[in-house]
Order: structure tokens, then C-alpha cells, then sequence
């Protein structure tokens, strides 16, 4: 659906009838036009033509119940994979993709591997959270709801930039999913202008940065961003970021067996980001043909080490790794 084109349909119509349909769309949770009954029939029937609402998508769960990854076809045929995650203490955290495969080419990432078809249009982000907003009420027998929304799927966000702060801004939107804006997260490699840009949007979201190495000879072996967007740069962006913000950002930190996972590295990393409002998430390794993950024991010690050096620090938990849909895993082919 053109989103835009969509919005202008409502041109001719009193002002409040774009916000009741939008209300329709992302809260009611509709799934075709007929069942907006605020709306006139004459309008429904309009808009149901013109603009339908389903989505095409293929459901694969987890073993364990706790993660959901779907396959959504697009209208060109195209495939995009989006992961719901269900955490224990009731949050239900939808991982959205922002691009068909990925230009950014890290060789531990199975979508970096499909090379980069084209980015997602807005409404195409919006509908794998409306998919799983549909899928909760579905198949919960409670009120179950999205409570967080991360683009860390398919795709560097800040390359798609606009269709992804519009998709963002109607997931925060009052007549859209009103979704608190700090329930709201981007990852990116470390594309600059797109941090740039973000510092001065006024909107509470958190920012993500995929750093995975503390120097820039390790980094540049399993990122080729590292080439244009290296360590300095990034953190000199970070920095004005947070100056801008005073909003705390995270480093995520994959573990790769052998390859930056030893002491001497976790020392590095410490002196790198012993920062205020620096924090650093620890990734186990999601295996996708490459490396090996590194072993828990040596997870736990770079962990203490980062510690002991004063750095805030997390371990992401694990989800959906038998269904292709970890962390690193999307690549639109189901297992």
C-alpha cells in the first residue's frame, strides 16, 4: 500500500476521518476495510479496492514457544523476514527489517550474504508490526500487546532513512500504534550521517550502535563499513550524539571464537568506551556458516573484565535460533 497516496485519498474528507481510519488500521487492528464500521460504507468500500490490507505471510515458531519469525511476501514479489520475541516478563519485542537484504556485506551476518535488493517503502516496515500486532490478538486469550520495537532485522536503517523515521513516527504516533518512543530502538553499523541526523530529530528513540571490534584492524576484517564509517568517526558522531541528547547509547558486541574475543581485546574494548552514557550488550554468536561462537566460559570472562573496568554492560538473550531467526540470522529462507 502507498501510504502517502493512501493519506491523500482522505483529502475530500472531514479532517478527523484519516485519524479514525488510521486508528482502524494500527489499534483496532483490522484486517480489511469493511470492518471499520466508523467509517461510511461508501468510503470503506473505496478504500478496501484501493487500498487493501492483508498481508501475505508464512508463521514459523521456536521450539520453545518463545519466538515467532515470519516471511511477508511484498507486492513485487520480494521477501522480507521480521521476529517476534517474548520475553518472561511479558514484553513483546517485534525485530523489523528495513531493507531487503543489506549493502553493509558483515561477513557474520546471513543477510549481509544476499547482498542488497532495494529498501522497504514505510507502509512495508509498518506492516511486520502490524502483522504481530494481528498475531498477538489472535493468539493470546489476554490483552497482549507490542511493548518494543528494535530495527536490528534486514537492513542498515540509517541507508533507508526517511521511510524508516515515518514508519517510526506513526509507531509513536497517538492515531497510530502509540508506541512510547523510548520503547523504540535503531541499530545501525555506524553510518554517521544517520546518527547525525537522529541527534537532532525530536524524539526520544535509542540508538544502537554494531561495533564488534575495539580497534579498527579487527573491525574492518568482519565489517567493510569499518572502510568508510571507522571506530574514531563513529564514536566523534556518538559523542555529539549523547552532547545533543544527554540519551545513553549501546554498543552491541558479537562473540566470535578467536577472532575478538580474547582478555587483551575485552581490555581494549574497556579503555574504548569507559565514556558516561556508553553501555555495552555482549551477543553470543548466532552460526551462520563462518566463525564459531565463543564458548560461554570465555563470554563470562570478557564480561568481568569489562566490569571490573567500570563499563555498564548486558548479555543478549538467545532467541528463535532453530527457526533462523537469532540474531544475524534473517536471510528470508526458512528453516
Amino acid at each position: 500500500m502507498d501510504l502517502k497516496k493512501f493519506q491523500q485519498s482522505f483529502d475530500g474528507e472531514p479532517k478527523y476521518r484519516l485519524n479514525q481510519a488510521q486508528k482502524s488500521l494500527f489499534q483496532d487492528l483490522i484486517k480489511n476495510w469493511q470492518e471499520a464500521i466508523g467509517l461510511p460504507l461508501a468510503l470503506r468500500e473505496k478504500i478496501n479496492k484501493e487500498f487493501p490490507i492483508g498481508i501475505p505471510a508464512e508463521a514459523f515458531t521456536s521450539k520453545d514457544k518463545n519466538t515467532v519469525k515470519t516471511l511477508i511476501t511484498l507486492e513485487d514479489g520480494l521477501k522480507v523476514e521480521t521476529v517476534l520475541m517474548r520475553h518472561a516478563d511479558k514484553r513483546n519485542t517485534i525485530c523489523v527489517s528495513s531493507q531487503i537484504g543489506c549493502p553493509m556485506n558483515c561477513s557474520f551476518c546471513a543477510t549481509g550474504k544476499m547482498g542488497f535488493k532495494r529498501n522497504l517503502e514505510t507502509w512495508e516496515i509498518l506492516e511486520q508490526i502490524l502483522f504481530f500486532a494481528r498475531y498477538l490478538k489472535l493468539t493470546s486469550s489476554e490483552d497482549v500487546n507490542i511493548t518494543n520495537v528494535v530495527f536490528m532485522g534486514m537492513g542498515e536503517p540509517f541507508l533507508n532513512y526517511e521511510n524508516v523515521m515515518d514508519a517510526i513516527k506513526i509507531l509513536n504516533d497517538k492515531n497510530g500504534f502509540n508506541l512510547g518512543a523510548r520503547h523504540i530502538s535503531i541499530s545501525t553499523c555506524g553510518v554517521t550521517e544517520g546518527i547525525e541526523k537522529l541527534a537532532d530529530e525530536n524524539i526520544q528513540i535509542n540508538l544502537a550502535i554494531s561495533l564488534h571490534a575495539p580497534d579498527n584492524k579487527t573491525r574492518s576484517k568482519i565489517m567493510p563499513a569499518n572502510k568508510n564509517y571507522p571506530i574514531e568517526k563513529i564514536l566523534k558522531a556518538v559523542d555529539e550524539y549523547i552532547k545533543k541528547t544527554n540519551r545513553q547509547v549501546m554498543f552491541e558486541y558479537i562473540m566470535l571464537k578467536n577472532v575478538n574475543d580474547s582478555e587483551e581485546h575485552a581490555r581494549s574494548l574497556a579503555k574504548l568506551l569507559k565514556k558516561p552514557l556508553y553501555m555495552v550488550n555482549l551477543i553470543a554468536y548466532n552460526p551462520t556458516g563462518i566463525y564459531d561462537p565463543s564458548p560461554a566460559s570465555q563470554i563470562k570472562k570478557f564480561k568481568e573484565i569489562l566490569e571490573h573496568e567500570g563499563i555498564t554492560v548486558t548479555q543478549r538473550h538467545e532467541f528463535g535460533q532453530d527457526i533462523g531467526g537469532a540474531c544475524g540470522q534473517l536471510a528470508t529462507s526458512p528453516r
